[in-house]
Formats: structure tokens, sequence, C-alpha cells
């Protein structure tokens, strides 16, 4: 630090304002947005502007943005981090992953292709790759992935996660529960295969599925659609008290979550309680404007209570949002309206 300072003095003072103001605009474009101020973000951000150069600093608050989901600007990050070092092939995998969130199949294959060919025996980039042979239903090369991994980490998770995905793709529930019941082995936090468990003893109607969906909430309890998912098993067992208070209780977690309102409407529907039910899909169409099941459910609830006119206006509501949507054409069709 003393040698740097020794420098700078034999240069003119308008250079090192200059030098001063390069730095910090190449340290980050993005510093200007609020969201760089976030706790989660600040002390980061901090550090790289006092390092403008350290690409792993880069590579570490593009991690952070992903999980806040600001993917724009964890993406900007991440390239950031391959522009000032080229040599980690994580930087490319994590690239060539949040393309594919993003249903970017091309752009994230030749990312990872990059981090292969720096590191072939990169887990991240393998175990993507494995994603898109499953999209794609090639199991037998996603399991060749998968198993580049697991050779080389007897204890990666995600490589157990994937199989459990495939084998439940291939309709093997018991190798699926298998998989998924490793993955939470080696890794208890991993909310996800605690998910799929409860969706898999659902399907059996073993309430032990309750549990999973109990677990996978504590893990996360920013994220309801465990209790959502719990409203779910009572509902097709057509336990439809228990449920209605299940989607309460999701509610009262979220009170922006459409989908609990929705089917709160859907079990009043069947006990004939179409007025609350109506209530139910009006909140929907006011928490998700353009949910055209919500407005054809609201016109049905209409039609049957004879309100006529409100029934075709949610009717053509609907098909606003999709024109193809043949259930409101043929209740139009069937008021004689056009």
């Amino acid at each position: 630090m003393k040698n740097r300072w020794i420098i700078y003095l034999t240069f003119s003072l308008g250079f090192m304002v200059i030098a001063a103001c390069g730095n910090k605009k190449a340290a980050s474009q993005g510093e200007a947005n609020p969201l760089f101020k976030d706790p989660l973000l600040a002390g980061v951000t901090g550090k790289i502007q006092a390092e403008p150069k350290n690409a792993a600093l880069y590579y570490e608050r593009g991690n952070i943005l992903h999980k806040m989901k600001q993917d724009t600007f964890a993406l900007d990050d991440f390239k950031k981090a391959v522009a000032l070092d080229s040599t980690h092939a994580e930087y490319y995998s994590a690239i060539g992953d949040l393309l594919f969130e993003h249903k970017d199949i091309k752009g994230s294959i030749q990312w990872l292709q990059k981090a292969i060919a720096i590191n072939k025996e990169d887990p991240t980039a393998h175990l993507k790759i494995a994603k898109m042979f499953i999209y794609a239903k090639d199991f037998p090369k996603a399991f060749g992935e998968i198993n580049t991994v697991l050779r080389q980490d007897i204890y990666n998770p995600e490589g157990y996660y994937l199989k459990g995905i495939i084998y439940k793709n291939l309709k093997d529930t018991s190798k699926a529960i298998s998989s998924f019941q490793t993955t939470i082995n080696v890794a208890p936090q991993y909310k996800d295969a605690f998910i799929q468990l409860g969706i898999l003893y659902g399907a059996k109607r073993d309430p032990v599925a309750l549990k999973y969906y109990d677990n996978a909430f504590k893990l996360d309890t920013l994220d309801v659609s465990p209790l959502y998912d719990r409203g779910m098993y009572y509902q097709d067992q057509q336990k439809y008290e228990e449920a209605k208070a299940e989607y309460k209780n999701c509610i009262m977690h979220d009170h922006q979550y459409a989908d609990a309102y929705f089917n709160i409407g859907w079990i009043l529907m069947q006990q004939d309680s179409l007025d609350k039910a109506w209530r139910q899909y009006d909140i929907v169409t006011q928490i998700a404007p353009d949910n055209v099941d919500a407005y054809y459910n609201r016109g049905l609830c209409a039609e049957m209570m004879g309100k006529k006119q409100d029934a075709i206006a949610d009717y053509k509501q609907a098909l606003v949002f999709d024109k193809n949507y043949m259930k409101a054409s043929a209740a139009l069709k069937r008021l004689g309206a056009k």
C-alpha cells in the first residue's frame, strides 16, 4: 500500500482523481441501484469497491443475487467474473445454470461446454447437462452425467436428487423414494427432496407425506407451497374440510397465494356454496388479473346463480387473456352470447 502511494505522488492530483473515478466505475455498474444497499449484498459490494478486479467477489455476489431472484444482476456479475478470470470452470457453469433456468437451452450448453473444457470433472456442468437430458427424456445419458459426478463425490446431494427425478419419470416409485431419501440423508436441508417425497407418498395416500411437507416448510418458511401441497393431499382424498383448513393456513402465511384461494373456491363449488366460491375466485382475479381459470370459474358460479350477464362478462374476459380457451367459448355459446 505504501509503494502505491509513492507512485501516486509522482503524478498530478488531477490524474489521481480521474484514476479513482475510473476504478469506481469499473467496480460495479449496479452499485447505484438501491438493491445493492440490501444487507445481504452490502458487505460483498463494499469488498468489490475495494477490489474491483477480484473475480471471486463478483462470483460470490452473483450467487447471492441468484438466491434473491435478481437473475439479471446475477448474470452480469457472473460474466464479470469470467471477464476478470477465465480459468475457473465454476464461473462458466454458473452462467450456464442460470440460462438453463430461464429456458435458454442453446446459450446454456455453450457456457457449460466451456466449463467442461476447463475442468472435465466440473460437477455443476455435468449435472446441468444431466438436467438437459432429463428434459429431453434421454435418461441413459442423464445417468451417465450424474454418475460422472458421483464417482468423484459420493456425497453430492443433487446427483441423488436427479436420479430420483429420473426414476419418478420412469414410474419406479420405490427407487425414486430411495434416491430422494438418500438426498436428505446426505443433505438434510435439501428442501426439494422433502417435497418430492411428500408428492410420492401422497400419491399412495400415505399420511407420512404430511410430515415431509412439514419438514420442507420448516426449512424455508417464506415458501408456503408445502402448506398448499398439504391441502392438495386432503383434497385429492375428498377430505374437503381438512383441505380448506390447510389452504387457509397457507393464506395466513402468504395473503397473495392465489392457488389457495382458487382451491377453496373449487371446494365450495362442490359443496354448493356458490356465493362463497364466487368471492374466492374474485380474490384470485385481483391477485392474478390474468388468471383465465379464475374468470371462467367466477363466471360459472354467476351462471349457476342465474346471473347471466355477469357470467357472460367473465367468460369474455377469460377469452381476452386466452382466445383459445375452449371452455369459455362453449359457455358463451351455451348462453347464446357472441
